[in-house]
């Protein structure tokens, strides 16, 4: 697993400029932005690596004799309903920080699901106390034992310290470490009253903003789909997997300065509640 986390080369997508702000070049759309042509900058590894690391754990260690997933009747071709798709009422407990009571049907494993891509999208799976009590949280008993192990070691000192991180996580004084889930939707893709199977299509946020940060905070859109089961009396992750987007055409919004990013983090919360 490479810790590289260089950006760009020699498309040039994006530079840190000496006042503090984050100078982006965009590539000359074609005619069609979504046609053969299209040019796609070169996407950082480091980015794949922070919000898929533990994604790639569980693939390869702890599901690495598990048999392949069939269905007979995929539930992702089918149009979403209006009860697929409807908010769910917030729960009213939560554990370590993380939501729970989540309803024992499709929309509360929806809702489970989208929280729980929030919760291991945050920071705190940076810092090995909050990480071991946010995959305690989320995952299954046998899955989290297997888990932590490896995980401390793939958030070594020397890779948090290629984000810009101390040894415990910590950002630099005066930089704001940034990373951010966000979900767009759910989608059931298989559902029993023990298993279920929910993608989560999100956006995300990850990067360092301060004056002297050469990993700008950056975007990007995945679709993280989780397996669940239903033990004791709340729902667990027992498997999940990443692909990239959907992605939209990046917008034309100028670029914020470091000082408005890290001011934005800082005063809007982030949602404690998804879905």
């Amino acid at each position: 697993m490479s810790n590289d986390d260089q950006y760009g080369g020699a498309g040039g997508y994006g530079e840190v400029g000496g006042t503090g702000q984050t100078r982006t070049r965009l590539p000359d759309a074609p005619a069609d932005p979504y046609g053969p042509t299209r040019r796609t900058p070169r996407t950082s590894r480091s980015l794949i690596t922070v919000v898929g690391v533990v994604v790639l754990l569980i693939a390869a260690i702890a599901f690495a004799n598990s048999a392949p997933d069939t269905r007979s009747d995929p539930a992702s071709d089918k149009p979403p309903t209006d009860s697929s798709t409807a908010a769910t009422d917030p729960v009213t407990g939560t554990s370590a920080g993380i939501p729970k009571g989540f309803a024992h049907d499709e929309q509360g494993a929806q809702s489970a699901a989208a929280n729980f891509a929030v919760a291991l999208g945050s920071d705190g799976m940076f810092k090995k106390n909050t990480r071991h009590t946010l995959v305690d949280g989320i995952y299954a008993p046998d899955v989290a034992s297997r888990m932590k192990g490896p995980q401390d070691e793939a958030y070594s000192a020397d890779f948090l310290a290629k984000l810009g991180l101390d040894a415990n996580g910590n950002a630099p004084q005066g930089s704001t470490f940034v990373t951010r889930t966000v979900p767009i939707g759910t989608r059931v893709e298989s559902y029993t009253p023990t298993t279920a199977k929910i993608a989560v299509w999100y956006t995300g946020l990850i990067g360092m903003s301060g004056p002297k940060s050469t990993d700008p905070v950056r975007t990007l859109w995945k679709t993280w789909t989780f397996e669940l089961s239903w033990i004791g009396e709340g729902w667990r992750v027992t498997d999940d997997t990443q692909q990239d987007g959907p992605a939209p055409v990046p917008g034309d919004v100028p670029v914020s300065t470091s000082d408005d990013m890290s001011k934005a983090i800082k005063e809007f919360g982030g949602f404690t509640y998804a879905r």
